[in-house]
């Protein structure tokens, strides 16, 4: 394929001109050239000539197709082409699989996993199929359907292969399983950069930053040389355990030694870094010293910061740039509302919700997933859609008794002024973190390991629950929010409380 992809087309104008009709190949290679450049339009033209030259009974060129509408976001097309189809084969599958992943149907894409695994669909996974399948589960935190997806890759044969070894860490990184991720990598004979960036960052998005720094070392006196993610990995590391000096130093090092120039990502866990250990005003600094413009990203980890440490002169700067950047969201607003509660100035809570209320702000509604046998469920705060939840609140109700005699006093000082003590306890009682938790008491043996995937950070309060609760339980449980993992054992976190 040409580095020019536009100069395809113009050869497939230059065959129209001269009146010769172009065959499903041709037509195939002109796709793949507005692939290249995501030309939905054109795209379109060439649907239509298929349609009018009588090509539409070609499952490879209607394959291409597929593919050209779900790179240009649009996946309704790409599944009315699939839906054409005469005959669907594992590549077809597979581009329908990346249109749903694109579209963040990513639970569909297991449905279809099992229709190629029972033979339902007249086709088996692939190795491409395996990646995308991956993807999926690290995306939902799906760990028991990616176990699936293991044996799959073992009874075929696919093990061997250092692209789905890769994912297969990266996968068991991210839902929950650190143990597996490391298993595969200490059997992997061929690590490459992208073999040591995922254990690197798995280990750093479990806490562990000072393995994180072991392995980094490792992969240095292997001869393998590091690149851009693989200093984003071990910057975070850096962040994540509070280890100032050690990531500053590695940040210096990065350009000097290996000459990789810093990208927004390392200013952002260099900000993170330095905004979890309080130093805000140094933070800050980094952003307006930095040699690249700062995003919104960036801006909301200081904001982030400035909640945690209560710093509100700057938590208000910050919102202030948001605003002229034009990317101010619902969750800035949110973080704002926080700062403003945890040193008590209601006055600016109220005028703050009165904001939100009357410019329509909708905040993102939090919530919890937990995979049981290979079936998420899913949860919301006050969560009442839940087959089963009369059986999950009376098990909550029960988990509170006990967790109220073992210490456990609700967090709900710094919230909602407006409400009550009673009316607070209620709103935080029923987080969808407690009823996922429940609902994985509820379900399964004593001793079993219970896993969640949330949306949103996990709060104070539902954090205090879960140490106190992995205790009293005996149960060990994992916890997945967007700073990271929480694994909480006996009464601690692996995070020591500090995220």
């Amino acid at each position: 394929m040409s580095n020019s992809p536009i100069e395809g087309f113009f050869m497939y104008q230059e065959m129209r001109k001269k009146g010769l009709r172009a065959d499903p190949v041709s037509l195939s290679f002109v796709i793949k050239c507005f692939i290249r450049v995501c030309s939905l339009i054109g795209g379109e033209q060439v649907h239509a000539r298929i349609l009018r030259d009588g090509h539409q009974f070609d499952s490879l060129l209607l394959t291409n197709l597929m593919d050209l509408y779900s790179h240009c976001d649009k996946g309704g097309e790409a599944c009315e082409v699939f839906d054409e189809m005469p005959q669907r084969d594992t590549i077809a599958w597979n581009v329908l699989i990346s249109c749903y992943m694109r579209n963040r149907r990513t639970r569909d894409v297991l449905g279809i996993f099992d229709g190629m695994l029972s033979g339902e669909l007249g086709c088996e996974p692939d190795g491409v199929t395996c990646l995308l399948l991956l993807q999926a589960c690290a995306d939902l935190g799906a760990l028991e359907f990616g176990e699936k997806v293991h044996r799959h890759i073992v009874d075929r044969g696919y093990d061997n292969a250092t692209n789905l070894c890769n994912s297969l860490i990266a996968m068991y990184s991210q839902s929950g399983n650190l143990d597996k991720a490391y298993g595969v990598f200490k059997c992997m004979h061929n690590k490459n950069v992208v073999t040591w960036t995922a254990i690197i960052s798995g280990l750093a998005m479990h806490g562990y930053g000072r393995e994180a720094i072991g392995a980094f070392e490792e992969m240095l006196r292997t001869g393998v040389l590091p690149d851009d993610l693989t200093f984003t990995g071990i910057l975070s590391a850096c962040s994540h355990c509070g280890l100032v000096d050690k990531g500053m130093m590695i940040f210096d090092r990065m350009s000097k030694e290996f000459g990789v120039v810093p990208n927004i990502h390392h200013y952002g866990c260099m900000v993170d870094l330095l905004g979890r250990a309080g130093q805000l005003h140094e933070a800050y600094q980094l952003i307006m010293s930095m040699s690249v413009k700062p995003d919104s990203t960036i801006l909301r980890t200081l904001l982030g910061a400035c909640r945690i440490h209560r710093n509100v002169m700057l938590g208000e700067r910050v919102i202030e740039h948001l605003i002229e950047l034009k990317a101010q969201e619902a969750a800035d607003y949110v973080l704002l509302f926080n700062l403003y509660s945890s040193v008590g100035d209601w006055e600016k809570v109220t005028e703050l919700r009165k904001f939100m209320k009357d410019k329509g702000i909708q905040t993102t509604t939090g919530s919890c997933s937990i995979e049981l046998k290979g079936k998420v469920d899913e949860f919301v705060v006050d969560d009442v859609s839940h087959p089963r939840k009369d059986e999950i609140y009376e098990m909550l109700d029960e988990i509170i008794k006990q967790l109220k005699i073992a210490g456990y006093v609700a967090e709900i000082t710094s919230e909602f002024p407006d409400l009550d003590a009673e009316e607070k306890k209620y709103v935080f009682s029923n987080h969808s973190e407690k009823l996922a938790i429940a609902f994985g008491i509820l379900t399964t043996p004593p001793g079993t390991t219970i896993r969640i995937a949330k949306n949103l950070r996990i709060c104070v309060d539902c954090h205090n629950f879960a140490k106190i609760l992995s205790r009293v339980y005996n149960r060990k449980v994992t916890i997945t929010d967007h700073t990271g993992f929480h694994h909480f054992r006996g009464g601690n976190c692996s995070c020591n409380d500090y995220w």
